[in-house]
């Protein structure tokens, strides 16, 4: 049986898909399966030995139509939609594929969860839904992201450099995409010189984070802007006592080092996109989250005090 699983992004959602991935390919040992993602994502599945990783663009109407041809001549006789947005929805539509597992309890989809998705619960939990109503058992909800061991050494010899290797550090993202501003935490600078008393600070992130790791960095901390691919990060993360960041993908990314990573969360619902594994450690302003997207109201991200913050590192005894 010939099989395409659909992922295209972005990156958090990517990284929350892997163990769904690798469940599906041990269901289906005997299968040939094919992975459609974009290009910039592909890397994260060198580890994926049989299955094969296709990349393609997923802006343009051009890019579209090219990548409907590309499906319906393959013939797939089975599709996992675990995008299930309305350009994936497109292509299941027009694949040519007799069965069409997807999240939603519509057209074009065969199999799905019994009842419509509207953030009652993680987005992993629902793509467990989607597998399970496939007659594939649940994954763990653990993301499956293994660092290659070059990765690890080069990681390594940084640490060494920057006088790290036996000094216990934090990691923190104070950025984000610069198209959402308003996921950013204002009080970085404040937190990091309430760690920097026992701890070092290394801040992350992308080009977008550039300009304020420049700043923060200045005044205290390690600036590691650009410097590690996403595997890097989680090697840098199995080193770190924790990390505190905004609703970012490296907040996904370094929950696969499995080490507490606290997110931030104010104009975003965290039922929905928390990171694996880190549920206990969410922080926003309220005690209490909302059980669907409908009872979620956004808030200022400013309104979660630094106090709070602290607190919750105090309660865990990691400051």
């Amino acid at each position: 049986m010939k099989i395409l699983i659909i992922k295209l992004g972005a990156l958090g959602d990517v990284i929350i898909s892997t163990s769904i991935i690798k469940q599906i390919l041990s269901h289906h040992r005997a299968d040939d399966l094919c992975l459609l993602t974009t290009p910039a994502f592909t890397e994260l599945f060198t580890h994926f030995e049989t299955l094969n990783v296709v990349g393609f663009e997923r802006k343009g109407l051009l890019n579209t139509i090219k990548l409907v041809q590309w499906i319906r001549k393959q013939r797939f006789d089975l599709i996992y939609d675990l995008q299930s947005n309305d350009r994936s929805g497109v292509l299941c539509a027009l694949s040519g594929a007799p069965s069409r597992f997807g999240n939603h309890p519509r057209y074009p989809y065969h199999k799905h969860p019994e009842k419509p998705y509207i953030g009652q619960c993680h987005s992993f939990d629902r793509l467990n839904q989607i597998i399970e109503s496939a007659g594939i058992s649940p994954a763990k909800p653990l993301p499956f992201l293994p660092v290659p061991d070059k990765i690890s050494s080069k990681v390594s010899s940084w640490l060494d450099k920057q006088n790290l290797s036996a000094h216990s550090f934090a990691i923190l993202h104070a950025g984000s995409s610069l198209l959402h501003m308003e996921k950013r935490w204002p009080y970085f600078k404040e937190l990091a010189s309430i760690l920097s008393k026992s701890l070092a600070v290394v801040w992350i992130g992308g080009e977008d984070d550039l300009e304020i790791n420049i700043e923060l960095s200045s005044k205290i901390g390690i600036n590691a802007t650009n410097l590690f691919s996403i595997a890097g990060l989680v090697a840098l993360g199995k080193n770190a006592k924790f990390a505190v960041t905004n609703d970012s993908a490296p907040m996904h990314i370094l929950s696969c080092a499995r080490i507490p990573v606290f997110g931030l969360f104010g104009p975003t619902y965290p039922r929905r996109t928390h990171a694996l594994g880190q549920l206990d450690n969410i922080i926003g302003p309220h005690d209490h989250m909302a059980i669907n997207d409908h009872a979620f109201k956004p808030s200022d991200i400013a309104t979660i005090s630094l106090d709070r913050v602290v607190d919750k590192l105090k309660t865990r005894n990691l400051i």
